[in-house]
């Protein structure tokens, strides 16, 4: 058995970790090569989270889901540089909206520049990505726009929050799918398709990837509270500093809504809905949310989604691929545990 990644995928077949180690640094070289400028602040901008590693969860994916056809196939790994440039793109200018002060374990580019230089990065990186994407044929560049669109949506769904009437819960995990389950689920879906695999098999891993990245952002939300800086690589508590209403936040206030909930639940309510820049009262919501219930549930929410992705493998022939598809649904499921 051996651990492939940052992210701590377990192979058990020996070719198929040649592959996965040789993709992620054909990957990595390709990330470095998109990011070069003649400008070399550009340059030094665009190379500080590259630098700064990270998991590489999309590009593995992908190279996971070429496995179902020709890995070797020239458009695998420029597609998942392409996804990895746009997720890069994006924590630039998450950093810029939540006022991160670190990200990857070093200080993101908002903190060590200014908010203008990490909106361009990321602009730099949209724009290099699809320039490489140019070159993958129109439908990539279709599915990648449509990708990109519900991205964008799951963002200003967030910004804008539920409409009148329209559950919290819900109305998040829509947001979510839209934010992180759209990318993922092309990373799995351009993969499979750049290796020519059958339509069928590649609707599948889409599918997977969808339901894998909704697990995954739970994830996150559970770390976000649960984990210190080291585990995490950014701040705890970041969402819940800045009001941002994650998933065990949510189910704490459906405990409350309509006057239920206990008087601990609407004390924990009216904690979190003050000033949570002061380090005191943040850090009391944080030590109360971790005994909380509420965590619980959104680790069992993780748990049910990491299981309804590992499901709609089924249909996928024994191997493997395969197996390692199943146990990136374990790592995600560990992630929040």
């Amino acid at each position: 058995m051996t651990v492939v990644g940052p992210f701590g995928l377990n192979v058990r077949d020996k070719a198929l970790e040649a592959d996965v180690q040789a993709g992620l640094a054909a990957v990595e070289e390709g990330l470095l090569d998109a990011t070069k400028s003649d400008v070399p602040f550009i340059t030094d901008a665009a190379q500080h989270l590259v630098r700064a590693g990270g998991k590489r969860f999309r590009p593995l994916l992908g190279l996971l889901a070429a496995q179902f056809g020709d890995p070797y196939a020239p458009g695998v790994v420029p597609s998942a540089v392409v996804v990895e440039l746009t997720h890069l793109a994006t924590l630039y200018h998450d950093d810029v909206m939540d006022e991160a002060a670190v990200r990857r374990g070093v200080p993101s580019a908002n903190a060590r520049w200014d908010n203008s230089v990490a909106v361009l990065t990321g602009d730099f990186l949209f724009a290099r990505a699809s320039h490489i994407l140019a070159d993958l044929g129109p439908e990539a560049v279709r599915i990648q726009a449509e990708a990109f669109e519900r991205l964008v949506t799951g963002q200003i769904l967030e910004t804008a929050g539920p409409r009148d009437g329209r559950d919290p819960i819900g109305h998040y995990l829509d947001v979510i799918s839209g934010k992180t389950g759209s990318l993922i689920a092309v990373a799995c879906r351009f993969g499979a398709m750049m290796a020519g695999a059958e339509e069928s098999v590649v609707s599948i891993l889409t599918q997977y990837g969808e339901r894998l990245g909704t697990a995954f952002q739970l994830a996150d939300d559970v770390l976000d509270i649960a984990s210190d800086s080291h585990e995490s690589g950014k701040t705890p508590g970041t969402d819940l500093r800045e009001g941002i209403p994650t998933l065990p936040v949510l189910h704490l206030r459906a405990r409350v809504a309509d006057g239920g909930g206990s008087a601990e639940d609407h004390e924990l309510c009216a904690l979190l809905d003050s000033d949570l820049t002061d380090d005191v009262r943040h850090a009391e919501a944080l030590a109360r949310l971790r005994a909380h219930p509420a965590l619980a549930q959104a680790r069992r929410d993780t748990v049910r989604y990491a299981e309804e992705a590992r499901a709609g493998l089924v249909p996928l022939p024994a191997g493997p691929s395969k197996a390692a598809l199943e146990g990136l649904c374990d790592a995600v499921v560990h992630r929040a545990g």
